[in-house]
């Protein structure tokens, strides 16, 4: 009786979310066309340099982490909307439990965030001719990536303390780890100093574990993906000890 419960309330919670996410697309429909527009533009200049095989993977896995880090925006609305509606206590203080909230509010935006990979991953496939060497492990990647997003974004929508700060953090620091990512400019062209900086970007291990999917490194896939899966925990950390556990930053909001 208990589990079936469990599942009602967590049903209720993903459909409620689900049309909130649906009811504003603009976002979402964004972050999904955007990194399409950007393989087709910068394709030729990734195979003069890198040649064919190589150049179409790196587009299309460059443009990915790049656009599912803006994407990061779409998470954290998730979180934050219930905040500036003054609706987290109110939620908090009906039948569902905390894990079940959790869920109720991940599964919606975790479920936008694998469709965005595997429609620009299936784009470079079908219309590039991108090779994957290792699909199962590809899977592996866009879960993990995913997950990872999952815990960053939500992790700033409970920390920020405005919608503004929010849009800020999303849209400069998702520019400024891409970007050290090597996500549009490969790391070997990139200045020495940077090069360093590169693994404290999550974009970083995002593109290792899905260029070695793709290539057949599974050593890579496999290191980058167990990286992807710490930041994930983190951010989930983040998210329990601020609304969950006590007096969270939406009881003061």
């Amino acid at each position: 009786m208990r589990d079936e419960e469990t599942v009602i309330r967590v049903s209720a919670l993903v459909r409620h979310n689900m049309t909130l996410l649906l009811r504003e697309p603009g976002p979402l429909i964004s972050r999904l066309v955007m990194p399409l527009g950007f393989a087709l533009l910068m394709r030729p200049l990734y195979v003069a340099a890198h040649g064919e095989s190589s150049g179409n993977i790196q587009v299309v896995t460059g443009g990915l982490v790049v656009f599912s880090l803006l994407a990061l925006s779409i998470v954290g609305n998730a979180v934050f909307s219930e905040r500036v509606w003054r609706t987290w206590n109110r939620l908090r203080a009906s039948s569902a439990r905390p894990l079940e909230i959790l869920v109720g509010k991940s599964v919606p935006v975790f479920g936008a965030l694998v469709c965005q990979q595997v429609l620009v991953l299936l784009f470079g496939v079908t219309l590039l001719g991108m090779p994957v060497a290792e699909p199962v492990l590809l899977c592996t990647a866009v879960l993990c990536w995913s997950l990872a997003l999952l815990g960053l974004g939500a992790a700033l929508g409970v920390v920020a303390r405005s919608l503004e700060q929010m849009s800020a953090t999303y849209d400069i620091g998702g520019i400024v780890l891409s970007g050290l990512a090597g996500a549009v400019v490969p790391l070997s062209m990139m200045p020495e100093w940077v090069r360093p900086l590169a693994p404290f970007s999550p974009g970083h291990w995002a593109l290792q574990a899905f260029n070695g999917a793709l290539t057949g490194d599974a050593a890579a896939t496999v290191g980058a993906c167990g990286v992807l899966l710490v930041v994930a925990a983190a951010g989930t950390a983040v998210v329990c000890a601020r609304l969950l556990g006590g007096e969270g930053r939406a009881a003061r909001l």
